[in-house]
């Protein structure tokens, strides 16, 4: 059984930094890309950032390019964000999901718990 869990999230002031991690288990890691996801109150999941098998591929929303990098280590069973220059409007519980193949462009089939983060003005 897969699980992913998130961790890392928190209260932070606006243009502070925080980095949130993803630990899996379940299968074997480095086959597959992941994503980072987030959803704020009144609003749908959207996509934020993802990472194909070895990292060398990344894909990132608009609006954080520039600001997020996600990464991953394979040894450890482990995905990033980093996530920097926080807004307000960042302010979302974020999700860790895990891919259906190498590529990013394959879609997800697993979701982590969740990780509040929440930024002040």
């Amino acid at each position: 059984q897969v699980q992913l869990v998130e961790s890392g999230g928190g209260l932070v002031q606006a243009g502070g930094s925080l980095r949130l991690s993803c630990a899996a288990s379940g299968r074997i890691f480095g086959f597959y890309a992941m994503g980072w996801f987030r959803q704020a109150p009144g609003k749908e999941r959207e996509f934020i950032a993802a990472i194909n098998w070895n990292g060398a591929i990344t894909s990132y929303a608009d609006s954080v390019k520039g600001r997020f990098t996600i990464s991953r280590d394979n040894a450890k069973n482990t995905v990033y964000l980093q996530m920097n220059s926080l807004k307000p409007e960042d302010t979302a519980v974020y999700y860790c999901a895990g891919g259906m193949r190498r590529d990013i462009a394959g879609g997800y089939n697993y979701w982590g718990q969740g990780t509040q983060v929440t930024v002040s003005s």
